[in-house]
C-alpha cells in the first residue's frame, strides 16, 4: 500500500498522564504495548539516505513489514509537519526479505528498537513509544487533524519534531559522546538516558 503519510512526534515527560488523556479525546487502544525490532537496509556508500530515502524492515506484533519512505515531489520541508510517501507491505518470512535484500546489495546499516502501543480515533492515529532514550508519541493524520489534536493535549507547536528516531540518536550520541552504534536497549546503557 502506498500513502503520504504525515506526522509529528512529541517528547513525552509523562508518558502515563499523556495516555490517560487519548479515551476522554475519543481514542480507542488499538493494540496492546507489544515489543517493535526494526532495520534499516541501504548500500555501503548509503545511498538510499543521500537521496532521503528509506529501506525499513519491520517485526512487530508478530508480523513483518517492509517499508520504502521518499520525500514527495514537490513538497517543501517547510511547515511543522513531516511528510513522506509510503509503500509498505506485510511480508511472510522477514529473514528471507532481508536475506533478498542483502542479494541486491542492500545491507543492514541501522538498527531501532521500541516498545509500541497503537491508539485511533477514526481520522487519525497516535502512537505511544517506549524507547531506549524515553517515551515519544506520534500524531499521524492530517495536518489539521495533527493541529487540532496537539492542541487538545495541550502541546504547543514548538514541541513537534519531525525528526526520525535516527536523527534524534545521532543527536543524542552526538550530545553524549556515546559509543552505541544502534538504537536498542542492549546498547544504550540506562546511565545514559
Amino acid at each position: 500500500m502506498q500513502a503520504v503519510e504525515t506526522e509529528i512526534k512529541i517528547r513525552l515527560e509523562n508518558r502515563e498522564v499523556f495516555e490517560s488523556k487519548l479515551p476522554l479525546l475519543g481514542f480507542r487502544r488499538m493494540t496492546e504495548r507489544a515489543f517493535e525490532h526494526n532495520t534499516l537496509f541501504d548500500t555501503p556508500n548509503r545511498e538510499l539516505r543521500s537521496r532521503r530515502q528509506i529501506l525499513r524492515l519491520r517485526h512487530y506484533g508478530g508480523a513483518w513489514v517492509v517499508t520504502h519512505k521518499a520525500a514527495p515531489p514537490g513538497v517543501s520541508e517547510e511547515g511543522p509537519h513531516k511528510s513522506r510517501i509510503e509503500t509498505e507491505s506485510v511480508v511472510e518470512d522477514g529473514r528471507a526479505m532481508a536475506r533478498i535484500f542483502q542479494a541486491l546489495g542492500f545491507h543492514p546499516v541501522f538498527v531501532y528498537e521500541k516498545w509500541r502501543t497503537e491508539w485511533a480515533d477514526g481520522e487519525g492515529q497516535c502512537v505511544l513509544d517506549d524507547t531506549p532514550l524515553g517515551a515519544y508519541a506520534e500524531l499521524e493524520g492530517p495536518g489539521a487533524w495533527i493541529d487540532r489534536t496537539a492542541k487538545s493535549l495541550q502541546i504547543g507547536e514548538s514541541q513537534y519534531l519531525k525528526l526520525s528516531y535516527g536523527r534524534i540518536f545521532e543527536a543524542w550520541r552526538e550530545r553524549t559522546q556515546c559509543k552505541a552504534v544502534n538504537f536498542t536497549f542492549a546498547e544504550i546503557p540506562p546511565s545514559f538516558r
